[in-house]
């Protein structure tokens, strides 16, 4: 977690172009869509010029180690709250400037670093170091750019050296060569850094726009052609990929952690698990992995554009050795349906639903309702006696799918109000007539629950149909859909919110969350981000209904539940120690921090405290029996057929036998079935 902090802490992105006609141009035809079919239009004016400048300098300079106070004071001078008026002048010029004075800065920069790249680093000068939570003034004098760099590299340096050992005495013994490799690694990616930025200029104005777009609202975004493809090919379960899974180690290095048997990475046989990534090429452009930012491989990486990839290799240390790589259609086992049996005695089902993703060509029944569908089926034929649907971590995807999976576990009757710009009230009746299971449900959600999967679990707990366990939810209910800009040429688009969405009573969990009937805590509760983190997030209101449903439940019997589960857990081990570690994850990340010693002793006591608590959240185990999870007849019966899937279906087993919320919603639909 830190490290991939420290990764964002530390990178810049360039955004801007030279050509200012056709950026105002897309600026306004974005703005005029956003006008037109918005939710909650805003007038382009100096608040939206405050906003968007911002932004874009903070994105430019976060660490405030670029931008000399008066570049700063200059550009804010002449654009903070004029931006509106540029824009609809049809003049962007002001971009060239921006990026004019931003490539001066890289320049310095580069210069600076190259000197410091030459010359010894005085380790016994006093000196402290801050980290700041939000963003502070620009402070930055020509004088003190130097200064500044030295400052921020000696003390990555000093966290780079903390990180070879455990034992102190064994570093200081060796500090002199260790210092040697460790500044030769990170000045060489600083620089390396800079230059990348420098000579990349491509895709710039698509973070301009988007800064744009987020000043109506979150989720309003511009795309791309490709950035569009790539969007919808993540509602989609199938879609191109390399078959392979990667991550970041405690060096920043990424390494390949999972082959797909049936996908093309593994049939180069070329490719081992554990080889290191150098560089990512698709055959236009080349990032070298240890300078270019995390957002950029991961978008040629995913992006369904690239549809071929080199990548170039090293396995243990040896040379390093190039692979290219078409990419194929595959399964996205990640973002699948699956179920189990939990128990022998009182069988009961469990399906995790990872999104609620489509088949967007409606030629297949490849969506997420019918995968649910078949699911329940499958647990059906093996007598279950309830159902645990799990929407942990499940951000959304396809309203039209939560509404179809809605309707199947309700038998008829309206399911939500639907809100557009001109404040007309369209209701959303249930597609199906009855359902297609009737027994007990309990639906597991989080923080990072979000959007349609909000909009199913809210409709399940009006109808008394289902008992919520587990953390507030993000807090998301308005709709998107994708326009394009010019349908002559169809290449650039804009997500924008349409509709905002009620549940049946007349209210919404737009920017507060849908509140489980049952609410336990999970590990970062207090820095995830939510709906009402975001400036520009619609905020919650209620409407006037008359709307009639009838219940499943009497709500009696689901606050009995929920009282009985509370009382249970109030001294569960698992959820009192997460408490506890929250409270300590909470200090480290949201408490001011003091300044740090710049001494290779105070570093390291500080990396020991990041890496014991590290240590703890990943080494927390439930101390409930294990659950009995298995697969159902159906299930067991395609595993033989198809054997390639054992290894995910194994893991998949492994990691719910001690989940503590599925085994409290297990003993919540016991005690429901004992109790009738």
């Amino acid at each position: 977690m830190k490290k991939l902090l420290l990764v964002f802490l530390f990178s810049t992105t360039a955004l801007f172009s030279q050509n200012s006609d056709p950026t105002c141009e897309i600026v306004n035809k974005i703005n005029a869509l956003i006008q037109a079919e918005h939710i909650r239009p805003k007038p382009v004016d100096d608040s939206l010029s405050v906003f968007v400048f911002d932004n874009l300098i903070n994105e430019l300079d976060p660490s405030r180690n670029l931008f000399l106070k008066t570049e700063y004071n200059d550009m804010s001078t002449k654009y903070r709250t004029t931006l509106d008026d540029f824009i609809l002048s049809d003049d962007c010029s002001f971009l060239t400037d921006i990026t004019s004075t931003y490539r001066k800065a890289l320049l310095r920069t580069k210069t600076v670093l190259e000197k410091i790249q030459r010359e010894p680093i005085d380790y016994s000068k006093k000196d402290t170091i801050r980290f700041y939570k939000k963003s502070f003034p620009f402070y930055l004098k020509s004088e003190d750019i130097e200064k500044v760099w030295l400052k921020k590299l000696r003390y990555q340096i000093l966290d780079d050296i903390a990180e070879t050992s455990d034992n102190l005495d064994s570093i200081k013994a060796n500090f002199k060569s260790i210092e040697l490799k460790s500044k030769k690694l990170i000045l060489s990616n600083e620089i390396c850094r800079i230059s990348t930025l420098l000579e990349n200029n491509t895709k710039q104005e698509e973070k301009f726009y988007n800064f744009f777009c987020t000043y109506f609202d979150p989720h309003t975004a511009y795309f791309s052609d490709d950035s569009k493809t790539s969007f919808v090919a993540s509602l989609s379960k199938e879609h191109l990929s390399l078959g392979m899974t990667v991550n970041l180690n405690e060096k920043n290095e990424i390494i390949i952690a999972e082959l797909d048997p049936n996908g093309p990475a593994y049939q180069t046989g070329q490719i081992k698990k554990g080889d290191q990534i150098i560089s990512i090429s698709n055959q236009k452009e080349t990032l070298q992995v240890s300078c270019a930012s995390l957002e950029s491989i991961s978008n040629m990486i995913l992006s369904e554009s690239n549809k071929s990839i080199t990548l170039t290799l090293k396995r243990n240390s040896g040379k390093s050795f190039d692979v290219y790589i078409e990419k194929q259609v595959m399964k996205d086992e990640e973002n699948s349906v699956f179920s189990f049996i939990i128990g022998k005695d009182s069988k009961i089902g469990y399906i995790k639903i990872p999104s609620f993703y489509a088949d967007l060509d409606g030629t297949s029944r490849k969506g997420c309702a019918d995968d649910v569908a078949r699911e329940v089926i499958k647990l059906e034929k093996d007598n279950i006696k309830g159902l645990v649907i799990d929407l942990i971590d499940n951000g959304g995807g396809s309203m039209e799918e939560a509404i179809k999976l809605a309707g199947m576990f309700i038998d008829y009757g309206p399911l939500s109000i639907v809100v557009d710009n001109n404040q007309v009230k369209s209701v959303i009746n249930d597609p199906f007539k009855g359902l297609i299971y009737k027994g007990p449900i309990v639906i597991l959600v989080n923080s990072n629950t979000a959007s349609a999967s909000e909009f199913f679990s809210s409709i399940l707990q009006d109808y008394n149909r289902a008992l919520l366990i587990g953390s507030t939810t993000l807090g998301k209910a308005t709709m998107q859909t994708i326009l394009s800009l010019d349908e002559h040429k169809n290449t650039d688009f804009l997500k924008l919110s349409i509709n905002k969405f009620y549940r049946v009573t007349g209210k919404s969990h737009q920017y507060i969350g849908v509140t489980p009937d049952v609410v336990l805590p999970e590990f970062y509760e207090g820095i995830y981000q939510k709906e009402s983190d975001f400036p520009t997030a619609i905020k919650n209101d209620s409407i006037q209904t008359s709307l009639k449903f009838r219940p499943y439940a009497k709500r009696s019997l689901i606050d009995k539940l929920a009282k009985n589960s509370s009382a249970r857990l109030a001294d569960n081990y698992f959820f009192t120690n997460i408490k506890k570690i929250n409270v300590k994850i909470d200090k480290l990340v949201n408490t001011p921090k003091a300044e740090l010693p710049m001494t290779l002793d105070a570093v390291f006591n500080q990396k020991k405290v990041l890496n014991s608590l590290w240590t703890e959240i990943n080494t927390f185990n439930d101390e409930n029996n294990p659950l009995d999870v298995y697969n159902s007849s159906v299930n067991q019966f395609l595993l033989g057929v198809y054997p390639n899937d054992k290894t995910i279906n194994q893991h998949q087993m492994d990691n719910l036998k001690t989940n503590p919320y599925l085994n409290e919603a297990v003993n919540v639909i016991n005690e429901f079935n004992s109790s009738k």
